[in-house]
């Protein structure tokens, strides 16, 4: 996701559509998993460990560097050290890193340079992924979609998107804690009574043509909102009612409606089509349900900062630091259709929405129909790196 777009992010379920055939992942494991008991997020490359080519991110410097300039602002402030230490790293380490990784970028005079000085001084670690020892990460992706809507409903647009009710309690660090009431906290409403409840109305901010453009968005964190005159109206991830998630594709796999080999958004798109009466109470198994702002500009990840497209990840900030340059290496789908391989810096910029474990990890795509078609195609294993200034 943002928290994804906190995120919240594309379901594995939702991991393929119609035009870009899904990356198939070679063995069978289980990405998503917790770590074992005891097993570090972060596992030290040594001497001998092959680390990722750093050659490359000396000629993107100047795409990197806005990214890179986000997550120093965030890890410098005074709300980001509540974060820290997490997986080993320090609040001042992390800062560091960030700091001296921009510095070597503007320093050096060639590539060859940067990865020797940046080699020299940087220690590269491995997520643990899905077996807690480096076995590797599955990235899926996700991004803005752009959805035809109004900003007053109508027959056409009767799907809506809420703002943050005012009695959603969240903890300093941003944890729903659930809905406040006279006699005190209690777990917030679920998806289904936010949707028949009269009390909700007020806080409806746009309208959608199709219920599942409105799962889209949640599952997203974000959307972008075509209206009638031509005009974007931008919406942004405010917050969620702490239920947990279910997958639609997974559900429908489940009850025969859709088969497994088959699942892809496409795919739902097409059983939503044909099976209209049917659809709010698949929805409705998802007990899950995020509000939304409106925006300026592009939507922030869980970092309060703008993501970025292909360089911002979203990962589970329970286990890795928030920020942090990584680097990713998988395969990722092309307009063209074959996948190529993805080899580039990037930042943890986010929050997956869905992704509680080592083995995952979220890319996100950028806006639009473009954006919404390869993420949805991107079901990728490779390996995550994490850079850390020498201690």
């Amino acid at each position: 996701m943002m928290m994804k777009l906190a995120p919240v992010s594309l379901a594995l379920a939702l991991a393929a559509c119609a035009t870009y055939p899904p990356v198939r992942v070679a063995e069978p494991v289980d990405y998503g998993r917790p770590l074992p008991a005891g097993a570090e997020a972060l596992i030290k490359l040594g001497p001998g460990d092959r680390a990722p080519d750093m050659r490359s991110t000396w000629f993107e410097r100047e795409e990197i560097t806005p990214a890179l300039e986000r997550s120093a602002s965030f890890t410098r402030s005074k709300h980001a050290a509540q974060f820290f230490p997490i997986a080993g790293i320090t609040h001042a380490r992390a800062i560091a890193s960030l700091e001296r990784f921009g510095e070597l970028l503007d320093e050096c005079g060639s590539a060859d340079e940067f990865e020797r000085r940046f080699a020299a001084e940087f220690d590269v670690y491995k997520s643990a992924g899905w077996n807690g020892t480096g076995g590797g990460v599955l990235f899926t992706a996700y991004c803005t979609p752009l959805l035809p809507g109004s900003l007053s409903p109508t027959p056409e647009y009767s799907h809506p998107l809420h703002a943050l009710p005012p009695d959603l309690v969240k903890s300093d660090n941003g944890t729903i804690l659930g809905q406040e009431t006279p006699s005190g906290i209690r777990p917030y409403p679920t998806r289904d009574v936010i949707l028949r409840d009269a009390a909700y109305e007020p806080l409806e901010l746009v309208w959608l043509k199709d219920p599942l453009d409105a799962y889209i968005a949640h599952v997203n964190g974000s959307a972008f909102v075509e209206l009638p005159s031509g005009k974007i109206a931008r919406f942004g991830y405010a917050g969620k009612n702490g239920r947990p998630y279910t997958s639609l594709g997974k559900a429908l796999i489940k009850a025969g409606q859709v088969p497994a080999e088959e699942m892809s958004l496409a795919a739902i798109r097409r059983w939503g089509k044909q099976n209209p009466k049917s659809v709010p109470g698949f929805l409705a198994k998802n007990q899950s349900y995020v509000f939304f702002t409106p925006i300026e500009g592009n939507p922030r990840g869980s970092l309060n900062v703008e993501v970025t497209a292909m360089r911002s990840l979203a990962t589970d900030k329970s286990l890795f630091p928030r920020g942090a340059l990584c680097f990713v290496e998988a395969e990722l789908p092309t307009p063209a259709g074959p996948s190529a391989p993805f080899r580039q810096l990037m930042l943890d910029q986010d929050t997956g929405g869905a992704i509680r474990t080592a083995g995952r990890a979220d890319i996100y795509l950028g806006v639009g129909p473009r954006a919404e078609r390869l993420s949805g195609a991107t079901r990728s294993p490779g390996q995550l790196y994490y850079f850390f200034l020498s201690e």
